[in-house]
């Protein structure tokens, strides 16, 4: 059977997948901008702003069809009317599955499949050291960064194996490996998610579902300005001119819909590896 990139996978008991040729005419590393998704459909959580924003622009550009999905339904509205007719603007709160759900469903009916997930909705809240964090906002920082995650995972991921494969790709964190102070709800969550990539590709691959999580470092995103006005541990101190732009981690999500992004399956690729940014052409 084929992914939703094109790469053969064959029973699934065998994982041997047929590579593509990875260079063009000209013998350079294929790039996100050089791909072509006219015809594919990108759903991405989160996407009213920041890394999701981007994200969709990038994916609009390259000819894909993106549904956006966020609880600010004026945002993403003006965000469709930018990128046009092959946008959908749909408010969801991923905390509820059968929100998430529902916007997979419509998603299909309007452009007939769903070839790419990508998990970036997350919120940094509650900053705060682990004895004081008030419980219900740490449980609701949960509900977002990692059952979000599952839901969105639950949701498409039945719809793409019907069709024969898709990606789903996952915003990840240097929070999930190590511990950052005041950020338990924020790292636990983030190594949850890492799990549930791993877990995907454990019991998906042989579908043809394309697992990976990316870890971008620090961006220039409204979180970064809720963890500089905290003023709490190191990441707070750093200065704006420090954080990466939103565009490179959303071309790095468009490379990794490509066939050069095949050997990273089941993993968590990281932007701070130069040899990725020179892949993606961010360097």
């Amino acid at each position: 059977m084929l992914c939703a990139c094109g790469i053969r996978v064959k029973g699934s008991g065998d994982w041997t997948r047929r590579i593509p040729d990875i260079t063009n005419e000209q013998g350079k590393w294929m790039q996100g901008a050089d791909m072509d998704m006219t015809g594919k459909t990108v759903l991405i959580t989160g996407a009213s702003r920041g890394i999701g924003a981007e994200a969709a622009r990038v994916f609009a550009a390259a000819g894909a069809n993106v549904a956006l999905l966020a609880r600010s339904r004026d945002d993403l509205e003006t965000l469709a009317g930018e990128i046009g007719a092959r946008a959908l603007a749909l408010a969801c709160d991923v905390s509820d599955y059968v929100q998430v759900a529902e916007a997979v469903g419509k998603t299909v009916e309007r452009f007939g499949a769903l070839d790419v997930l990508i998990n970036n909705a997350g919120v940094i809240e509650p900053i705060a050291h682990l004895a004081e964090s008030d419980p219900e906002a740490w449980g609701k920082g949960i509900d977002i960064n990692l059952k979000g995650v599952f839901h969105g995972m639950r949701a498409a991921v039945p719809v793409m194996r019907e069709a024969g494969g898709g990606t789903v790709l996952t915003i990840s964190s240097g929070a999930a490996h190590s511990p950052v102070e005041a950020w338990s709800q924020y790292c636990a969550a983030k190594a949850g998610v890492a799990m549930l990539t791993a877990s995907l590709d454990y019991e998906a691959r042989g579908g043809g579902i394309r697992a990976m999580g990316l870890s971008p470092g620090t961006v220039a995103t409204q979180m970064q300005r809720e963890i500089k006005s905290s003023g709490v541990n190191p990441v707070s101190r750093l200065d704006w001119s420090d954080h990466i732009p939103p565009d490179w981690p959303a071309r790095t999500l468009l490379w990794m819909c490509s066939p050069d992004a095949d050997a990273f399956i089941g993993t968590e690729i990281s932007l701070r590896d130069a040899d990725i940014r020179r892949r993606v052409g961010l360097a």
